[in-house]
């Protein structure tokens, strides 16, 4: 049984949650919880039980000290809630963790309990997997359900996808088999540069969720972040003439097939954002492989780029035959 005795009366909620792993190529989608956790200063108010969820060989707790005592971090999933004010205030219901290594039925099912115990009218679950997208254009993300009503309603695509799946879709799945409307969105990351952080990745769902909600998300130091980090991936692939040949042979693919999209449409998005920025000032990983476009695991992180930046990783011959999609 959920008690939330701590939690207020919420307003229109909706739960935006993102896991750490195998959906979640250069941190991206946990980093974008974990800044909507930041400057709205979000309050934890629940945390599942590692132990029914995690396996600590795979997932290690962490040991720190606290004032000269020693305590352990376990790996989980936390809850926090924060309020929007504004004209149309609302709250924001923050899952952030660890993709669970079992029991994911239970999982998922203890999530739908807080979210029908807090009256959520709405699920947006973050992902982020790793794609033949150049780091120079902007970040394609791609926003899918499985429910039709929804899709046309918020317009979304409705997810197609069939092969291996990581905790986004089962919690997705989860919640149409709930009667809850669930939406999630899909950064795809550059494989040649997908270890973490990657800022840009981030900022382009954090806008894309604005859209979505309709709500005006504080971005912080978030912009300039995306944009060192795109000039330092620049002259780190502009040492590596292979590296710098295939960059330009991924811009030339993505230019060729979204110049159809650069409609009237996509440029009144671009400008109403613009407009909404002007008008509302300024407010306050796990090792190992990644979800990528087939649903395949991708490419493992390379940490060892002189003064943290990242470092591109050697490309694989391009293929022209393949076209992007998300995982779900």
């Amino acid at each position: 049984m959920i008690e939330l005795e701590g939690v207020p009366e919420l307003i229109d909620p909706v739960m935006v949650a993102a896991f750490e792993g195998w959906n979640d190529a250069g941190d991206a989608a946990s980093t974008a919880v974990a800044h909507l956790d930041r400057e709205w200063k979000g309050e934890v108010f629940a945390a599942l039980d590692a132990e029914d969820y995690y396996d600590f060989q795979v997932n290690r707790p962490t040991v720190f000290m606290d004032g000269g005592v020693r305590k352990i971090t376990w790996p989980t999933t936390r809850l926090s809630v924060v309020r929007i004010g504004g004209d149309k205030p609302r709250d924001l219901v923050l899952v952030r963790g660890i993709e669970p290594s079992m029991r994911w039925r239970s999982f998922c099912n203890e999530l739908l309990g807080f979210a029908h115990e807090l009256g959520v009218e709405l699920v947006v679950v973050l992902g982020a997997l790793l794609g033949d997208t150049p780091h120079t254009r902007p970040v394609p993300i791609s926003g899918t359900t499985s429910d039709p009503d929804l899709a046309r309603r918020m317009d979304l695509e409705e997810t197609k996808y069939e092969g291996p799946t990581g905790i986004v879709g089962i919690l997705q799945e989860a919640c149409t088999h709930a009667g809850v409307p669930a939406v999630s969105l899909w950064a795809a990351v550059p494989h040649y540069v997908s270890q973490p952080p990657n800022p840009k990745a981030t900022l382009a769902l954090l806008n894309r969720l604005e859209d979505l909600i309709d709500v005006r998300i504080p971005l912080g130091e978030l912009s300039e972040d995306a944009r060192a980090w795109q000039v330092g991936v620049d002259q780190l692939a502009a040492e590596d003439s292979e590296v710098a040949e295939y960059v330009q042979s991924l811009e030339e693919a993505r230019d060729t097939a979204e110049l159809p999209e650069a409609s009237g449409e996509a440029i009144a998005r671009e400008f109403e954002r613009y407009l909404r920025r002007r008008d509302g000032g300024s407010g306050p990983p796990q090792p190992g492989g990644h979800a990528t476009a087939d649903g395949g695991d991708g490419p493992s992180f390379r940490r060892d780029a002189p003064g943290g930046r990242p470092r591109p990783q050697k490309p694989p011959k391009p293929d022209s035959g393949d076209e992007e999609s998300s995982e779900d």
